[in-house]
């Protein structure tokens, strides 16, 4: 069994539209830092797609992550976590580091899915299981490391693509921001097939291959570069 098995077998992920903390509640300094640069890139979209948590994981929910929204880059949706950095207040010691440093990213290819729905929430559920790899396990990522789950079937809703695992970069697309809360990242995940996976050893082996996919949108009906 793959990793991503036990997610791919549970009920869609609970979501709600939008979900942005209210400001009487707390002030999401970090939050707002993440939404402002993802503004300089995408101007206009005051209003992504926004995906949600109902039960928080600070009140014994299961999805460490507060919300994912959903950016159009035109021929791509382009995801992004709040939840691995501080949004809300700073808590801890760590002056120059946002919680954990860093939120995930993705890039989607758009393209004539059965459920373009079911597809992005696919992607927001397992966006949530990886950074709960993280919350419960402690495991950090960083840029060019891979996720080998092992399994055949793809990482898609319909589990269809030759897509299986993940390989890691910094996102190119937006820039490390500084908050009050301190440095935040941004770590792309990038969709790859078993075959790739399995050459993979190092940071360079993973670079290496990086550079021979020439991109970062996640394109689940490619073939293999390997």
């Amino acid at each position: 069994m793959g990793i991503f098995d036990k997610f791919l077998k549970k009920e869609e992920p609970k979501v709600e539209q939008p979900s942005a903390p209210k400001a009487e509640e707390v002030e999401a300094v970090g939050w707002g830092a993440i939404e402002k640069e993802f503004l300089r890139v995408y101007p206009g979209q005051n209003n992504p797609k926004h995906y949600g948590t109902i039960v928080k994981w600070i009140v014994g929910g299961n999805d460490p992550l507060d919300g994912i929204s959903v950016y159009d880059g035109g021929d791509y949706w382009h995801f992004v976590s709040f939840g691995l950095t501080e949004i809300y207040e700073k808590e801890c010691k760590n002056p120059d580091i946002s919680g954990y440093g860093y939120e995930l990213t993705f890039k989607l290819k758009k393209d004539k899915y059965e459920d373009e729905e079911g597809e992005l929430k696919c992607i927001c559920g397992i966006m949530q299981m990886i950074a709960r790899m993280t919350f419960q396990n402690g495991e950090l990522f960083r840029p060019f490391e891979f996720v080998y789950t092992g399994q055949q079937e793809g990482i898609d809703a319909y589990r269809k693509s030759n897509l299986t695992g993940f390989i890691t970069i910094k996102d190119p697309t937006v820039e490390t921001i500084s908050t009050p809360n301190g440095k935040v990242e941004f770590l792309e995940l990038i969709g790859m097939t078993d075959a790739e996976l399995k050459t993979l050893s190092d940071r360079a082996s993973v670079e290496a291959l990086y550079q021979k996919l020439g991109s970062d949108v996640t394109d689940y009906h490619r073939a293999s570069v390997v």
